[in-house]
């Protein structure tokens, strides 16, 4: 799909591989990087952020634009029950590339948050047909938790892309809506007319649901080897639901909308717009994976 695009050309190789990147970055005017975290690990993902970033300076790309995420365990001060892997490493590189002259080489990050298509997937809503109703249960208290809309996403990098004067060295915050639980289920049901309630659980008990089928397996075991370095599932998701729940995350709302005026304001407008029935859908190639 995207080699039918004009422009775009399709190279082989590995994006975490330093012969492959010296190969297609020559005559590169722009890089987008998006890091794989819950592939790579933390130690890894901290690496090849601050590498491609180098490499980019080297081979005289005139601007580098860095998808992150919050710091999440800083916002934390640091407490253990904060922590998330996939989240503090991008943040590190962030704050590496933040230290960075914006000339010659201009940056900018954009950090983003939860996509809301995960509604499809990990956010899921379960049917119970005995009294008609849609269950949101989530680990998230009197929480929000932060959602982005992809296309959204996507608007906002190309507006950092293309407008390079008011991009360089901003660190765009993107987010649609911080919900409660008890939000995103009235949101539901205004749109649909679907019976929907928010149940509150424990982290024990969301661990037992379908999301993830191994909740002690390590978070980026499928890249190279990274020591002791890399944490359980259990142990990354748990610091990013406790996060949410003790509303650590914030948003730039006026600053998006002189941004992207079209954006999507809400969980029950992006409802509407994905034509979202609370069904489960694949977003992320593993999805199958996930839901065994």
């Amino acid at each position: 799909m995207l080699a039918r695009l004009p422009g775009v050309t399709i190279v082989e190789g590995n994006s975490y591989d330093e012969s492959t990147l010296r190969n297609i970055l020559p005559g590169v005017d722009r890089v987008f990087a998006n890091t794989n975290g819950p592939a790579l690990g933390e130690m890894a993902e901290i690496y090849w952020g601050i590498r491609l970033y180098e490499l980019s300076r080297e081979f005289g790309v005139k601007h580098f634009v860095y998808a992150s995420l919050p710091y999440v365990s800083k916002l934390g001060n640091f407490n253990d029950k904060y922590k998330v892997g996939h989240c503090d490493g991008k943040a590190k590189v962030t704050e590496f590339i933040s230290a960075q002259p914006k000339s010659p080489m201009a940056w900018s990050i954009i950090t983003s948050c939860l996509y809301i298509e995960s509604l499809t997937e990990f956010l899921v809503p379960i049917y119970e047909p005995s009294n008609d109703t849609h269950v949101f249960a989530l680990p998230l208290g009197q929480g929000r938790c932060p959602m982005i809309s992809l296309d959204d996403n996507a608007a906002y990098i190309r507006w950092t892309l293309d407008n390079p004067s008011q991009s360089n060295g901003l660190n765009l915050n993107v987010v649609t809506e911080a919900v409660t639980g008890d939000e995103l289920a009235a949101a539901f049901s205004k749109v649909t007319g679907k019976k929907s309630v928010y149940k509150d659980i424990s982290l024990d008990e969301y661990f037992r649901l379908p999301v993830f089928p191994d909740p002690e397996a390590k978070i980026g075991a499928s890249g190279a080897s990274a020591g002791n370095t890399l944490i359980t599932v259990r142990k990354n998701f748990s610091g990013l639901w406790n996060s949410w729940k003790d509303e650590l995350w914030a948003g730039g709302y006026q600053v998006l909308g002189r941004v992207l005026p079209t954006r999507v304001k809400g969980v029950g407008e992006w409802v509407v717009k994905a034509g979202y029935t609370g069904k489960a859908a694949p977003l992320l190639k593993d999805f199958k994976i996930v839901q065994k």
